[in-house]
C-alpha cells in the first residue's frame, strides 16, 4: 500500500534541536489500511473518500483503537540521552539504539539556545519558568555547559586512548550526550505518544521531537490524524467532579473545587475558551 504523502517523506531529515532529527524510514499501511481493517474487507474502492473519512472520525471518536494498530511507522531518531530516556517511558514500541559498549560514541552534546534556558518555575517542581535570564546569564550558562561537555569528551577519549573497556570508558559521559535509535510504532500508540508529548506542559526538549512525528503521522495517514486532532487533541474531557462544577459554573453556583482540582478545572475552562472565537462586536443601530 503505497502512500504518496509519505513516499515523498521517506529518509528526509526533519531537523531537531542543534543537532538532532527524525526520519521516516519505513511505513506500513495508511487511511485504507484502517477503513479495510474496520470493515474486515481487502478491496479496493468499494467507500467514497467521504464515507472511509466519516468512518475514521467515528473510530477515534469512539475510542474504536484496534483497525490504527494496524498502521505501523517506523523512525530513525537521533536525540539527547535525557530526551530518550523520557522517550522510551512509552513501552508501547519496538527499538534498537546505539549501544556505548561496541561503538565509539561521537563529540556531539545537546546545548540550548539562550531563549530555552529559564529558571526553575516556582509552581512547578519540574518545569521551567516563562522568564528568561539576562543575556549575560544565558551565555555564562551556555558556555558552562560547553566548557564541561568538551572536558567530559577529553577524558573520554583519553581512556580510549589508554585501551579501557568502551563499555567502562564511557562511564562518565552526560545526558546531554546524543544518542541513535531505530523506533518502531503502530498508529494507535504513536497518538497517544503524541497526545502526551505535544501537549504545553511537556518538556519542550521531547516536545519538538513529537511535533516532527506528527508531521509523519500526517504524511502516513491525514485522515487519521485529522480525526486524532479533532476528537483527541482538540477535545477536553471531564472528570466526575469536574462535570459536576461545569454544571454549577453554568448555573452560577459556586464550584466545589480546591488546590489543584480547581487549577485543573481553570485550564479546562480556559482551554474551551480559546477554541470559541469572540463574537463581533453588533454594529450601532443607526436611526433611520
Amino acid at each position: 500500500m503505497i502512500v504518496e504523502t509519505a513516499e515523498a517523506l521517506l529518509d528526509q531529515e526533519i531537523k531537531v534541536l542543534d543537532k538532532g532529527f527524525v526520519r521516516l524510514v519505513d511505513y506500513m499501511g495508511g487511511d485504507e489500511r484502517i477503513v479495510q481493517a474496520a470493515r474486515v474487507s481487502y478491496g479496493t474502492g468499494t467507500k467514497s473518500y467521504r464515507q472511509d473519512r466519516g468512518l475514521i472520525h467515528y473510530l477515534m471518536k469512539h475510542w474504536h483503537t484496534s483497525p490504527f494498530e494496524q498502521v505501523q511507522l517506523t523512525f530513525h531518531t537521533k536525540m539527547p540521552i535525557f530526551v530518550a530516556r523520557q522517550w522510551v517511558r512509552h513501552r508501547t514500541a519496538r527499538l534498537n539504539e546505539i549501544s556505548g559498549r561496541y561503538s565509539v560514541m561521537k563529540d556531539e552534546f545537546y546545548v540550548p539556545n539562550p531563549e530555552n534556558i529559564r529558571p526553575q518555575s516556582e509552581n512547578n517542581k519540574q518545569g521551567r519558568s516563562e522568564e528568561r535570564f539576562t543575556s549575560d546569564q544565558e551565555q555564562e550558562i551556555i558556555r558552562l555547559f560547553a566548557d564541561e561537555q568538551k572536558t567530559v569528551y577529553q577524558n573520554y577519549e583519553r581512556l580510549l586512548e589508554l585501551n579501557v573497556a568502551r563499555e567502562i570508558a564511557r562511564n562518565n559521559l552526560p545526558l546531554s550526550l546524543y544518542t541513535e535509535w531505530y523506533w518502531q510504532i503502530d498508529l494507535h500508540n504513536l497518538f497517544h505518544f503524541l497526545r502526551l508529548r505535544m501537549d504545553p506542559h511537556a518538556q519542550y526538549e521531547i516536545r519538538v521531537y513529537a511535533e516532527a512525528m506528527a508531521q509523519c503521522a500526517k504524511a502516513v495517514a491525514p485522515l487519521a490524524y485529522e480525526a486524532f486532532e479533532e476528537h483527541i487533541l482538540g477535545s477536553v474531557a471531564f472528570s466526575r467532579a469536574e462535570s459536576e462544577a461545569l454544571s454549577a459554573l453554568l448555573s452560577g453556583k459556586p464550584v466545589q473545587l480546591e488546590g489543584r482540582n480547581l487549577a485543573a478545572f481553570e485550564a479546562k475552562i480556559a482551554k474551551l475558551h480559546a477554541a470559541v472565537p469572540a463574537e463581533a462586536p453588533e454594529e450601532p443601530q443607526l436611526n433611520s
